[in-house]
This record gives C-alpha cells, structure tokens and sequence, in this order.
C-alpha cells in the first residue's frame, strides 16, 4: 500500500508549471488571433491607436554595424567564449562509506557585447511613418554568425585581449539587426508625435502588443500558434502526469479509490479551466474587435471634419493671393503701356501714380506666391481625400473581420453571451456627407 504522505504534496506541486502552461498558451493564443484580426494599414492611413504596418526598414543616418559591416537601423552582437573544467566530489552516504565522482562541465560565457539603437522609418508607397523601438519586441535578421579558434584573425580582431578561467580558446561571434531596407511587420500603439502633425509607432504602457519583425505575417502568426500548442499540450501532460501514474501501477500496489478519483480531477480540471479561459479570450478578443471597429468609424468623421475645416480656408486664402497677383499684373501692364505709348523726351501721360500704387502693393506683398500655393492646394486635396479613402477601407476591413467571427464557429457561441451583431459595412451610395465647395469665380 502506497503512503499517502508524500503523494499529496507531488500532486500539489503540480499546479503551479500546469497553470503557468495553461496562462502561456491562452496569452500566445490571444496575440494569434489579433494578428489575424487586425487589417494591415498603410502608412498614411496610420491613425491614433493600435495598427499594423508592412513596409521597409529605413534611416536617414544608418548605422554600420559592428562584426558584418552592414548598414542597419539597429543591430546588437556578442563575442561568447566556450570553457570547460574537469571537477571532482567526493561524498559519504549515511553508513560513513565516502564515494568519489568525477565529471567535466562546459559552457559559453559572454566575454563582450554591444550595439546601436535609434528611431527610424518604416515606408511604403504612400510615405513612411517613425518607429521608436524602445520597449518592442524585436525579431532581427542573423547578420553574422561564425564560431573561431585562437589562429582565426577574427578572435582577437573584434573580441577582447583576456580569456575566461578554463578556457578551451574557442569564440562565437553573433551579430542580429535590421538591415537597411529590410522588409519588416509591425504592430504597435501609434500616437501623435510631438515635433510634428504626423503620427508615430512607440511603447505604450497599455499597448496589447508592440512588434517588429524581419519575418512575415504569416510566419509570425504560424509561430505563435505552434508555441500555443505546445504549452497546451505540455499542460495537459502534466496534468495527466500522475493518473498515469496510479494506473500503470495500480497492478502492482493496493491503491485506495480516492487516488484514482483524485489523479483523474486534474486532467479533467485542467482541460475545464482551458474551456473556460478560451471563452474568456474569445469574448474579450470579440470585444476588442468590436470597439476598433467603432474607433474605424470615428476615423472616417475625423478625417471628413479635418476636410470641412481645413479646404475652406486654404481655398479662402489662396483666392486672396489669387486676387493680389491679379491687381499686381494688371498695375504692370498699365505701367509698361504707359511708358511704350510715351517716347522718350515727350511730354505724356504721368505714370507715376501707377507706380506709387504697384509700389504699396509690392510692399504689402513681397512675393507673388498664388501659383505655388495652387499647387499646394491641388496636393492638399489629394491627400486628404487619399485620408479618407484609407480611413474607409480601414473601416470597411476591420468590420469584416468583426463580422466574420460573429459567424463563424465556435465563436459565433460566445458572442451570443454578449448579444452582439455586425457593423454595416461602409458602401459609396449609403455614404454621404456634405462636400467641400473649392470655388474661385466671384
């Protein structure tokens, strides 16, 4: 018969690596699904709040990396030197009888370290938008990766003079980074920049994710989803540790039937709990979704109410430029008139009042300035109506996914928990607002 004693605390200790197994694999769950919920935007359709961005990694001052010399926005590198030692224990069991063991350790130890950091750009083909990477999660690319001995030029040519205690003279150099018009992914809270009226991507506090990576969508998605996987299963393992356990030996010891019904709780507790926290994550996932799909719709206002404001009075002052350029040409064609139709020595008509007149409107007036600033009007109307487009289209794809997952099963089940519904998508004959008159005629 097997004492109870020490059984009891082995099932306890369990639950500890069984719930943070269980945590991990619905945290990684969760980032899964708001990958695949989130639209991916464009770098001018970036607004306030949590986006995702693809696009190349670029930079006004790159930096030249240290072991593979390449032009990078970022990079780190470390130099880790192998070492092994032989060590000898000798111990005496409870009868005085003393035994000695020999063994051999090994290991790595970083002998050096460095890197460089700066905000850089991310950009498309609609303009690139400033990543502050500080507090990101970051997947680099492998720049420089070789394993050396003393002979090599490189151990002493990039790693340190001094060696590590028992070291058996062999160096590792590793270098990751993001090269200079690499590819990247990112999801991150952006947020107004305070030097300028343009947004940025950086660490906030609350953000639920902040990522960059070399690697796609795709791959980063496929990742956390395996990873999910894993520690689901490592749980539900675990869980199932001890069960296992009672039956293979229950042909062997007399087992009293609470150990069975004790054991058999955990897997079936475990896999209750996992139930019960993907419900949660689904539903605060359906949520989230659908308050960014609100957030969409403000977009589109704010974007229709920078339209309303700003047109009116850009198209106000141009016509006031417009009308002095007007006033200055035609007081230079009557100057010049008046001093072709008078020769020379002939006494004529005075055009010095012309002149005094174009000379006060020159003073007011330094610059004739109305066609750039036509130029600057037609460039501001088609960007704001490119803000727009994209805050529709943002609009339009996050409602689609909203609406996808109130459909599909098993989550259309938890969204019946909180009674919700699709949002209209966005179409050009239900869309209305009252547009901007850009006149010139008086």
């Amino acid at each position: 018969m097997i004492d109870d004693s020490p059984f009891v605390p082995i099932v306890c200790s369990l639950l500890i690596p069984i719930v943070v197994c269980l945590w991990l694999s619905l945290r990684l769950r969760r980032r899964c699904r708001l990958l695949h919920d989130l639209p991916t935007s464009k770098v001018r359709g970036a607004f306030i709040g949590l986006v995702e961005l693809k696009g190349a990694a670029e930079s006004e001052s790159p930096f030249t990396s240290y072991l593979a010399g390449a032009a990078c926005t970022l990079y780190n590198w470390h130099v880790d030197e192998r070492w092994s030692r032989t060590v000898t224990e000798t111990t005496t069991d409870s009868k005085g009888n003393t035994t000695t063991t020999t063994r051999t350790e090994s290991g790595w130890s970083t002998v050096a370290k460095g890197g460089e950091s700066a905000p850089f750009y991310l950009q498309d083909d609609t303009g690139a938008l400033l990543l502050r990477p500080d507090g990101a999660k970051i997947e680099p690319r492998t720049l420089f990766s070789e394993q050396v001995s003393r002979s090599s030029p490189l151990y002493y040519g990039k790693g340190p003079d001094t060696s590590v205690s028992d070291s058996d003279h062999v160096r590792r150099f590793v270098e990751t980074g993001i090269p200079l018009h690499a590819a990247l992914f990112v999801v991150g809270p952006a947020r107004e920049r305070a030097d300028v009226v343009a947004p940025e991507i950086a660490a906030q506090r609350d953000a639920a994710l902040f990522l960059i990576s070399t690697r796609s969508e795709e791959k980063v998605r496929s990742s956390l989803s395996g990873w999910s996987w894993f520690w689901w299963v490592l749980g539900l393992l675990i869980a199932g540790g001890p069960l296992c356990f009672i039956v293979y030996s229950a042909s062997d010891f007399r087992l009293p039937s609470s150990y069975l019904y004790g054991t058999a709780a955990i897997p079936v507790c475990y896999l209750i709990a996992a139930v019960a926290g993907w419900v949660w994550m689904v539903y605060n996932g359906l949520v989230g979704l659908r308050q960014r799909v609100r957030q969409g719709w403000s977009l589109i206002d704010v974007q229709l109410k920078r339209r309303h404001d700003l047109l009116p009075t850009l198209v106000t002052t141009i016509a006031a430029l417009s009308d002095h350029e007007r006033d200055v040409q035609e007081a230079v064609a009557a100057l010049r008139t008046q001093a072709t139709a008078t020769p020379p020595g002939v006494t004529g008509a005075d055009f010095e009042g012309v002149a005094d007149q174009l000379r006060v409107v020159i003073e007011r007036y330094p610059q004739l300035t109305a066609q750039p600033a036509f130029a600057s009007l037609h460039k501001e109307l088609v960007e704001t109506e490119q803000r727009v487009a994209l805050a529709r289209t943002y609009y339009n794809d996050i409602a689609t996914h909203y609406a996808t997952r109130l459909e599909i099963v098993p989550d259309r089940w938890v969204a019946r928990l909180g009674a919700m519904t699709p949002e209209p998508l966005l179409a050009a004959a239900s869309f209305e607002r009252a547009a901007v008159p850009v006149s010139f005629a008086k």
